[in-house]
């Protein structure tokens, strides 16, 4: 996540049909087999305002770079404690970001409603890895 905030990411992550991408996949979800989804994900980033928009995102929040003053009241609400009933799922072999990071998650939750669950034998994309288990999570929070 850190390199997308130098400018350098933006050849490096195209380059030789945005094999990086498939690195990328392989670190931050170990184990899982992203053949089916590669090819979509690839797809969509060949676009270069789509590649720009995606590592848009983690330098905008990661670092700050291209954040639009104009946005400020926005954005100043998307760093803002949570208020409202949240769930929170983390994938146990995240690469991305490590189980470290959930557990301090955890504490920033409001406690009315929320709720934190650690997905065993999932990565960073949980939610292709194990639907089976995220799906009836996500379900049942929206149902309660």
């Amino acid at each position: 996540m850190f390199f997308f905030q130098h400018g350098l990411s933006d050849l490096a992550v195209a380059m030789d049909d945005l094999a990086f991408i498939d690195h990328l996949w392989a670190d931050w979800s170990p184990g899982y087999d992203a053949s089916a989804d590669l090819p979509h994900v690839k797809d969509a980033l060949r676009d270069p305002a789509n590649l720009a928009a995606a590592l848009g995102y983690y330098r905008a929040t990661l670092g700050g770079v291209g954040v639009d003053p104009g946005l400020d009241a926005v954005q100043n609400k998307a760093v803002a404690p949570l208020q409202q009933p949240t769930l929170y799922l983390h994938g146990r072999t995240d690469g991305c970001m490590g189980i470290e990071v959930a557990e301090q998650a955890a504490d920033h939750l409001p406690s009315e409603g929320s709720h934190m669950e650690i997905v065993d034998d999932a990565g960073h994309f949980l939610h292709l890895e194990r639907p089976d288990v995220v799906n009836p999570l996500v379900l049942d929070f929206l149902s309660t």
